[in-house]
């Protein structure tokens, strides 16, 4: 019987690849997906591809039909050095083989594929094998590859390394000895299955999972750039764990995170999932342009995009037409604008049992201030000669207020809307200095002042009333002018008086008198007090007569986003009081009114507002005040579709360049993927279902390839990040075609892929390298073995804290700081301090530190975690001494090295140290020490018991202040040390 081999031939019309199985030797069919695309991709495309501003000679070989073949031939085989293609100025050459390749191709035809990955996948028939026992789908492809080249699946491992490797890859910690033995020791035939699906269950399985889509997310909990301050959204790290626990389907996942916001009824959790593309970085610096950061928050958003749900790296088409793949530079752009129509709001996370209690604290204090004015002490004279007196005093330094509505309210950018009672909010985007012109129809009354009242309101950020929205002024404004015209005329503005100011940048002052100053360096903020209603007069030289329309000019500036958000202009005609003595609008009105004027309702409210301020009264009010003070909700980034009247228009930027908007465009998709639908709207929220339409070709071939990636070590596309014509060919193409048409029908689940993958033989093979697989599979590209692979940083430490018996479970909640060396984050701007949380914050879950951009946690940036700047579909992996030196130097390595020797010394008076040895090993490694590892570590012991005997001092630090036996945990301490820096310890086998 012949010896078979596989190959992939397209049948047109082309509908993807076809296993083909012909005898060993025979000549295979050239499949110019397989062997004539990557030379062109690498050779040709740059000059000869999709980008037509680039392309030499009008020569394309990119597509079918655009390419003249003959003369390809002609010059890939010139000698002439003014004719050979690839032009040697290129820096590149075609090999013999190459070319040989290039002519055989084209002397059969030049048939072209459409490239792999943009071609739907489907379900192929399962390929025979030899063997009777071979049934899991995922065996059956891996073994007919390996059959094509001449080698065979390794054997089982044994359970207790299937055991640790299995925990680490689901829930991302090892297993203890007690979890392995019950594996080890369980003799059913389904006992893995059963093991795999508790994991599965497990709620560390969550954390596990959220962290790699962190990476993705670009997830940190500061700003970035130079200044780098922290932000709040870590309510969006722990929807991650949530969303990952319970397994919802990928494509809802996708859906919720693209454009939650815009779902029917959209619910707090679907609201904080769109903060997905709130990760992006904010520069702070008081001179950036906020509309040039907020375009390149705009082009990380979609290169994001592209790698995470296409593979695709689309950011290239920026600045130019792709070279490589069929995405144009306009293209780019329409992509662009379907997330470029939303607004990046602050939310308040709404706690039930937050608002429930504060419901019932207001209403204790209005029954507290119902009888208020029973507690009025007979001592402190009459009640009503008081309140009477109270009044008038305050009328004299009151003034009878009109609320000015605007007929228009226009500004360069943000969108102003009149609401009610005249009150104008404003949305959108901010500019570095924005100017709000409003126009009033004439009152009939004289005006002699007016008054300018900044309103709070849970749309803005940290409640406004301004909408600066940088970390450590959020919810400020910066008043640089204001300015008014009465029938067209300037006004001259005599005075003008605040209720508060301060100036969060340096101690020159800020006032509303440096608002009417002519100077726009100057002005009036309201720094610390943000969230809080605040109001400044401005007194006029002359009045305007009654009959008169008006005009206000705003003009905001200094530090970007610093516009107001909420507010209101009055106008009187008795100008006698001073913002400081302002009690509110109500109480304002109230006091303008005449006794004849003023109703007993209205008598009875002042009297309530006397009562609640008069110093009698003081231990009864600061109680309301507390019951009254509005909850402390937890906020996050989020996404918010713009309003139907104030749409953001993009446009197509000539070389990528902030500066140089050209055309303006529509939202639109690279076609060649698959069409839109017809009957979608062109939003946010179709473009998500786009994303993760089952006709979408790439979506779940990316998915599972990057979770493939995670299990084995490496992608059956190596290139996670780039399914394009410059990206690998994928080593199994009919596996992860199978796998993604199994992962879309089985309803996106990631906790059934994961289940699929780890119960096959193929996963559960032995790591050893067998003579034969090193020799024709050294890379392991045929999976001939389990691969063996370094642990993430996060594993590592991670796994150190449950072997020292540390590790705090508790999940969710803000960011905590373990130990790490000195001076790490003092190289960051303002050179701030790293605290290391006390108690058992310090030893939480690493998916709970707290992500510096700037600084990252060192242990985890030795280990080639992310540092959250960039979307990070693969981390490097790299060995280098200063690894070695961390996990026997870092603080928190140091430390965890003490709490396991204080675990392992708490049996020394009962157990020799041979069995301390073997606690040790299964502790940390899970396995069980040889006799001879038995021998060396006692030995070592040994010695280093010998050393702390003679050092008491020493020792007794080691064990620390509550620990008896201070030699002996010291000595353990140093065996646990050399323990958690071994190479295996931090390798998955």
């Amino acid at each position: 019987m012949p010896t078979l081999s596989v190959s992939f031939r397209a049948l047109p019309p082309i509908v993807g690849f076809v296993l083909v199985l012909a005898p060993s030797g025979a000549a295979q069919e050239i499949s110019y997906n397989r062997d004539i695309r990557p030379i062109l991709s690498k050779n040709c495309f740059r000059c000869h591809g999709p980008d037509e501003a680039q392309r030499k000679a009008k020569m394309r070989l990119d597509l079918p039909g655009k390419a003249k073949t003959a003369p390809v031939v002609e010059r890939i085989t010139s000698k002439d050095r003014s004719e050979v293609m690839p032009p040697p100025s290129s820096g590149k050459s075609l090999t013999p083989g190459q070319i040989e390749l290039l002519k055989r191709w084209v002397s059969e035809g030049a048939h072209y594929e459409k490239h792999w990955s943009f071609v739907k996948p489907t379900k192929s028939a399962l390929p025979r094998v030899k063997g009777e026992g071979v049934r899991h789908p995922i065996d059956r492809f891996v073994r007919a590859r390996l059959e094509r080249e001449g080698l065979e699946s390794s054997p089982p491992t044994d359970k207790l390394t299937l055991a640790r490797r299995v925990y680490l890859d689901l829930i991302g910690l090892p297993p203890t000895p007690k979890e392995a033995d019950a594996f080890a020791d369980d003799d059913s035939t389904d006992a893995f299955e059963k093991l795999v699906d508790r994991l599965l269950a497990s709620p560390r399985y969550g954390e596990r999972w959220a962290r790699r889509w962190l990476d993705l997310a670009r997830y940190a909990d500061t700003n970035g750039y130079e200044k780098d301050r922290g932000r709040e959204i870590w309510a969006y790290r722990d929807w991650v764990i949530r969303a990952r626990n319970a397994d919802m389907p990928f494509d809802q996942f996708t859906i919720e995170q693209i454009a939650g916001d815009m779902l029917p009824n959209a619910t707090p959790s679907q609201l904080i999932a769109t903060g997905f593309h709130r990760n992006t970085m904010l520069n702070e610096e008081g001179g950036i342009d906020p509309l040039e950061f907020r375009f390149h928050a705009m082009t990380d958003r979609v290169a994001t995009t592209g790698t995470v749900f296409l593979g695709l790296t689309i950011g290239c088409a920026q600045c130019h037409t792709h070279k490589f793949d069929p995405v144009t530079h306009r293209q780019y752009y329409e992509f662009m604008a379907f997330l470029d129509n939303a607004d990046e709001p602050d939310y308040f996370i709404p706690e039930t049992n937050k608002i429930e209690q504060h419901r019932e604290d207001v209403s204790k204090a209005n029954a507290m201030a119902a009888e208020l004015a029973s507690k009025w002490p007979k001592t402190a004279g009459s009640l009503e000669a008081r309140v009477s007196a109270w009044i008038q005093k305050n009328r004299e330094h009151s003034a009878r207020w009109t609320t000015l509505v605007p007929k228009s309210a226009t500004t360069n950018l943000p969108l102003l809307t009149v609401e009610a009672d005249g009150v104008i909010f404003a949305s959108g985007d901010t500019s570095k200095h924005d100017t709000y012109q409003l126009r009033f129809p004439a009152v009939d009354h004289e005006i002699v002042a007016l008054r300018l009242e900044a309103l709070p309101d849970d749309r803005l950020p940290a409640r406004g009333p301004g909408m600066t929205y940088y970390e450590g002024t959020k919810g400020d404004f910066y008043l640089s002018e204001f300015k008014l015209r009465a029938d067209g005329k300037p006004v001259k503005i005599k005075t003008a008086t605040h209720s508060y100011a301060v100036n969060r940048f340096g101690k020159k002052p800020v006032s509303a008198q440096l608002a009417v100053d002519g100077d726009l360096q100057t002005g009036w903020s309201v720094h610390g007090r943000t969230g809080q209603r605040h109001v400044a007069d401005f007194k006029l030289d002359v009045p305007i007569p009654a009959g008169m329309p008006i005009e206000i000019e705003m003009h905001f500036g200094r530090h970007f986003g610093s516009s107001l958000g909420k507010f209101r202009i009055l106008a009187t005609a008795r100008p006698k009081g001073h913002p400081n003595q302002s009690l509110g609008a109500e109480i304002d009105r109230l006091l303008g009114l005449s006794d004849d004027e003023l109703t007993a309702a209205g008598r009875a409210r002042l009297r309530d507002e006397f009562l609640s301020t008069v110093v009698e009264m003081a231990r009864f009010n600061n109680s309301i005040r507390e019951l009254r003070r509005p909850p402390r909700f937890k906020t996050t980034l989020i996404f918010r579709e713009r309003l139907a009247n104030n749409p953001r228009p993009t446009h197509r930027h000539h070389r990528g360049e902030f500066l140089q908007p050209k055309e303006r465009v529509t939202p639109g998709v690279p076609e060649f993927l698959h069409a839109f639908p017809a009957t979608a709207k062109r939003d946010r929220l179709g473009f998500a279902r786009w994303l993760v339409s089952e006709d979408n070709p790439l979506a779940a071939r990316v998915v599972v390839n990057r979770h493939w990636a995670a299990l084995f070590g490496r992608g059956i596309v190596r290139t996670l990040e780039d399914f394009g014509a410059q990206g690998e060919l994928p080593t199994h193409p009919q596996l992860l075609d199978w796998l993604a048409a199994e992962f879309m029908a089985s309803g996106w689940s990631l906790k059934k892929l994961h289940r699929l993958i780890v119960t096959s033989a193929t996963y559960r093979q032995s790591s050893v390298v067998r003579p034969d697989s090193l020799e024709r599979d050294p890379d392991n590209r045929w999976l001939s073995r389990a691969p063996r692979f370094r642990l993430e940083a996060e594993i590592i430490r991670d796994s150190a804290l449950r072997a020292a018996g540390i590790l705090n479970d508790k999940m969710f909640g803000s960011p905590v700081r373990p130990p790490q060396p000195k001076g790490v984050t003092e190289v960051a701007y303002g050179k701030p301090k790293w605290h290391a949380s006390a108690g058992k914050d310090r030893y939480r879950r690493s998916i709970y530190t707290y992500a510096k951009r700037t600084a990252p946690f060192a242990l985890y940036d030795t280990f080639d975690a992310p540092s959250g700047e960039t979307c990070m579909a693969r981390r490097d992996v790299s060995n280098t001494a200063l690894q070695a030196l961390t996990l026997m130097n870092d603080p928190m390595m140091t430390e965890i090295g003490q709490a396991l020797g204080k675990r392992l010394a708490a049996h020394a008076e009962k157990h020799d140290a041979k069995w301390l040895v073997r606690r040790a090993f299964r502790l940390v490694l899970t396995r069980g020490p040889s006799d001879r590892e038995v021998e060396s570590l006692s030995a070592f012991a040994r010695r280093a018991a010998g050393r702390f005997k003679n050092d008491i001092d020493a020792a007794k630090k080691v064990a620390g202040k509550t620990a008896n036996r201070p030699a002996e945990c010291a000595t353990w301490t140093a065996v646990a040390r050399a323990l958690l820096s071994l190479d295996e310890t931090i390798t998955r086998n």
